[in-house]
């Protein structure tokens, strides 16, 4: 069983909580609604391709930085309002690994995105998603030597 940083494991332990789809979609909006807007300091639109997560239909974008104490700090965006999954994954990324180290970001494996939304997506989302976490852990390797 992999482990994940501890407020990563609280947002797992969380969703394990919902055995219904219903519920467990319900709380995944929940957090779709949540994901923050990038400061204009970190990013302005047209944001860098640099910064554009490969394979994300949505339009997913993933920025770090360190913060003082070595620590990471991630932002994103989604640009298609419509793209819950994406969104909610990066609002759950956000809230979770911002504050950990890159050490411990970048042992995070992509089978992330079926304990959060099951096994049942379809391999095109299956591949943003994960896209997204991919992004999460190079950005985080840039930190690490």
């Amino acid at each position: 069983m992999a482990e994940f940083p501890q407020k990563l494991q609280e947002v797992l332990d969380a969703l394990s909580m919902f055995p219904d789809d219903n519920d467990r979609i319900n709380l995944l909006i929940d957090y779709s609604n949540k994901i923050s807007k990038v400061p204009e300091e970190i990013a302005k639109k047209p944001f860098p391709e640099e910064n554009k997560v490969p394979f994300c239909e949505s339009g997913a974008y993933v920025w770090s930085v360190k913060n003082p104490d070595g620590t990471l700090k991630y932002y994103f965006d989604v640009e298609n309002p419509q793209g819950i999954s994406a969104r909610a994954l990066s609002a759950i990324l956000e809230r979770s690994l911002s504050g950990e180290s890159p050490e411990n970001i970048v042992l995070i494996s992509e089978d992330i995105v079926e304990k959060i939304f099951g096994a049942n997506l379809s391999t095109r989302k299956n591949m943003g998603l994960t896209g997204i976490v991919q992004k999460v852990v190079r950005e985080a390797n840039k930190y690490l030597n």
